[in-house]
């Protein structure tokens, strides 16, 4: 028993993954218990919404706007984000990779390395990633029977967001709205055209014919309208 305990959490490689799967594990069965397994099984603090793309960097151009899928989001998809649930294919992931990392210190004798092992990690996430793929795609059919469409989608149109750029004319900026707890960065535009500075409070009113961008105008409030 001791043994198995000292594999578990030695060396630091070893008990990082073994927390980080036991804090899974603990999710899970909180989530059981709660009655609510499959229904917020999908929680993910990137929120998808109707329409126009989210942009994950803090300048934006034409160039980028008009452009594909974001690197980020390809590699979600890669692991199959959208056809099951954010924190299914997450665990799956985690549980992967402990069961490579207590192998691979046991055949490479990462107890010799004390706090470098942390090292390892670092291939066995690339591979771990590359696992996923194909270890969740048989829950792929499973959610589709289940009538998983993928996460919720959230309306955003008349929403208040906040500049995180300046724009005006047809430049192309950010900003940020917040649903519930969580932070969306958007592609933003003025929809008159008008000077719209960083860090002031804007209003959703409409998207793109294309679906890169929303339309903003300032908030109307008493005190820009008297």
């Amino acid at each position: 028993m001791s043994s198995i305990i000292d594999l578990l959490f030695h060396p630091l490689s070893n008990a990082i993954m073994t927390i980080l799967t036991g804090v899974t594990a603990i999710y899970w069965i909180t989530t059981f218990f709660a009655g609510d397994l499959f229904g917020d099984a999908g929680a993910d603090t990137d929120l998808p919404v109707h329409g126009a793309d989210l942009d994950t960097d803090v300048d934006v151009d034409g160039d980028d706007v008009a452009g594909d899928k974001s690197f980020f989001q390809k590699a979600l998809e890669f692991v199959n984000i959208g056809k099951v649930p954010f924190m299914v294919v997450y665990s799956v992931f985690k549980f992967i990779a402990w069961i490579i990392t207590l192998t691979s210190s046991v055949f490479l004798g990462l107890a010799s390395w004390g706090w470098k092992s942390v090292v390892i990690l670092f291939p066995v996430f690339f591979v771990t990633y590359l696992i996923t793929r194909y270890a969740t795609k048989p829950l792929i059919k499973v959610y589709d029977a289940m009538g998983y469409n993928g996460e919720e989608p959230q309306e955003l149109l008349g929403r208040i967001a906040r500049m995180r750029s300046t724009i005006s004319g047809d430049t192309i900026g950010a900003a940020e709205v917040k649903i519930q707890s969580d932070i969306i960065r958007i592609n933003v535009k003025s929809k008159t055209g008008e000077s719209i500075a960083y860090d002031a409070e804007v209003m959703i009113m409409d998207e793109s014919s294309d679906k890169k961008f929303y339309l903003v105008v300032p908030e109307i409030t008493l005190s820009n309208i008297v």
